[in-house]
């Protein structure tokens, strides 16, 4: 390779580096290049899957400040450059592996700490962003809805205790008024007769 294209070449893989969320260190001997383009698709837009020079490799890891351990830098060499979620990457890369043995997962950086290939199969296990945020959306939607619930039972408790007639449920006094017309929604609430305002009012002393 000449030497400007050896330059351009690993500034372009100092780049990736630095702008991945997380890297991973394969070998790709004896893969075709359909289970190469294969395993481009699986991992996603957000992942760059590049062959390189080992050597180039070493260079730009080192220009990156990205700490690459020796060992990861035998035989041919492809790197996976994650952007996003590295849950989901590892996932495809291992699912990837059981149908292409061929690929070798043999390590790399995750959040600016070197991974084993062991670090890196337990991150495939766990759940994707995606996962964790549905399950999170809906925890919240629940514990909302329980304590509308409670409010409500607390409310209708405290008038029953006053004696004064119970409110429509927080919920259903929110369909009620969701569905009113704002005009009338408007009168009803601020357009007391003179009359009731004034049965209200407390006698004056004698």
């Amino acid at each position: 390779m000449a030497r400007p294209d050896k330059s351009a070449a690993v500034a372009q893989l100092v780049e990736d580096f630095r702008s991945a969320d997380a890297t991973v260190l394969t070998e790709y001997r004896g893969l075709t290049v359909t289970a190469m383009k294969e395993l481009r698709r699986s991992l996603g837009e957000g992942t760059k899957y590049h062959v390189a020079k080992n050597t180039l490799t070493k260079i730009a890891a080192k220009e990156a400040g990205v700490p690459l351990e020796e060992n990861l830098l035998a035989g041919p060499s492809a790197i996976a450059f994650i952007k996003g979620d590295a849950v989901t990457a590892a996932k495809a890369m291992k699912n990837f592996q059981k149908e292409n043995p061929l690929l070798i997962i043999k390590g790399g950086v995750f959040e600016g700490k070197p991974v084993s290939v062991e670090e890196i199969m337990k991150l495939a296990d766990l759940e994707s962003r995606e996962v964790l945020l549905a399950k999170l959306a809906g925890a919240m939607k629940a514990s909302l809805a329980k304590a509308a619930r409670t409010f409500d039972a607390l409310r209708i408790k405290l008038e029953a205790e006053a004696g004064a007639p119970a409110a429509a449920p927080v919920a259903e006094a929110a369909e009620v008024v969701a569905e009113a017309p704002a005009a009338e929604v408007v009168a009803e609430t601020t357009e007391a007769p003179a009359a009731e305002a004034a049965s209200t009012e407390t006698p004056a002393a004698e």
